[in-house]
């Protein structure tokens, strides 16, 4: 898994594909074309895309997290890492202790702790699906405003375990590739 250039990931900061093969121009290039002189395209500055392509990782969250490393050592950051992983890993099978259980009430708190330390590291996909499971296990539509069955809740988290542990797997191969491990 590579991070991609800031072209790739903004595409609209390089113009799109279709601008470039189609050769649209803008309505100043239209209008200097209409008086006779031709002018080159604006560039603007490429930005540094706030997420991957994938949405994985939170760079404004990340980058933070990087800011408190020595120079080019991550050792810091890299030990925060590592230790969410156990955490994860540890919170993904008491997850699944507690939904052989149907233990709805211990499934919405697992998923708030994950959620807090998913969004220190800037893990958007993952912060966001232990968001819907804490809403679920506490019998509540993903938004958190409208009731759900226990039936519902059940069938939704379900699904949601399956999804998150993807999402982690994800993450956990994004970061191990970025630390090069």
């Amino acid at each position: 898994m590579t991070a991609s250039s800031p072209a790739q990931a903004h595409p609209s900061a390089a113009g799109t594909e279709d601008d470039k093969t189609n050769n649209v121009k803008s309505a100043d290039q239209a209008e200097a074309t209409d008086k006779g002189n031709e002018t080159e395209p604006e560039t603007e500055p490429e930005e540094f895309e706030e997420e991957d392509d994938d949405g994985i990782i939170d760079h404004t969250t990340f980058d933070q997290l990087l800011e408190m490393d020595d120079e080019e050592d991550h050792e810091f950051s890299k030990s925060l890492v590592w230790n969410y992983f156990e955490q994860a890993e540890k919170t993904f099978d008491d997850m699944d202790e507690a939904m052989e259980r149907l233990d709805f009430p211990d499934l919405s708190r697992l998923g708030h702790f994950l959620k807090g330390s998913s969004a220190a590291l800037g893990l958007t996909k993952v912060k966001e699906s232990c968001e819907k499971l804490q809403h679920y296990g506490n019998r509540k539509d993903a938004t958190g405003a409208n009731a759900i069955t226990n039936d519902e809740a059940e069938r939704l988290i379900r699904a949601l375990l399956v999804q998150m542990r993807t999402e982690y797997d994800e993450a956990e191969n994004y970061l191990r590739v970025f630390y090069d491990e």
